[in-house]
């Protein structure tokens, strides 16, 4: 099974990257590659979990991080317990860092073809709209999708 599912991309950058990352058999999340990333800044590490900055923001967002866990599993549900229970010690700490009065949480989990992600590594998207700006628009996310041709894309296609 393929590392990402490449009929959820959102950009043309995006869509390059899991491309090259596919081709290369580098799962973006996990421990030994995120590190190594220069464009994915960590800011901070739990025992089990990485924090960084989304590298694709959705749009009409202040602040979007993702909560990563070293383990390389596709439901949360199947992380060890210990994992489990220091998400909420991530969480913690990325709503205290940030005086975060408000937030919102996402998470997808089993196949990318159906739930709307892209890659097959769980996560957490932590937002924070920008309700600030004048042109505020409500940030949108898909949480759920139909299989995509994805043939037709590993081929150079739309």
């Amino acid at each position: 099974m393929s590392l990402y599912y490449l009929g959820n991309h959102r950009t043309d950058e995006q869509l390059a990257e899991m491309r090259r990352l596919e081709a290369d058999g580098v799962c973006l999340f996990c421990p030994e590659h995120l590190a190594r990333n220069p464009s994915q800044r960590i800011t901070h590490r739990t025992t089990h979990w990485t924090v960084t900055p989304n590298e694709f923001p959705y749009r009409g967002t202040r602040l979007h991080l993702l909560l990563v866990p070293d383990e390389h599993v596709t439901d949360m549900a199947d992380l060890t317990a210990q994992a489990q229970q220091d998400f909420w010690v991530a969480l913690t700490w990325i709503r205290d860092h940030h005086a975060l009065a408000y937030y919102s949480l996402a998470a997808r989990n089993g196949d990318c073809e159906f739930t709307g992600g892209t890659i097959r590594h769980v996560h957490v998207h932590l937002v924070q709209g920008a309700v600030d700006d004048p042109q505020h628009q409500p940030v949108r996310t898909k949480l759920s999708s139909r299989p995509r041709d994805v043939d037709q894309l590993n081929a150079g296609g739309p």
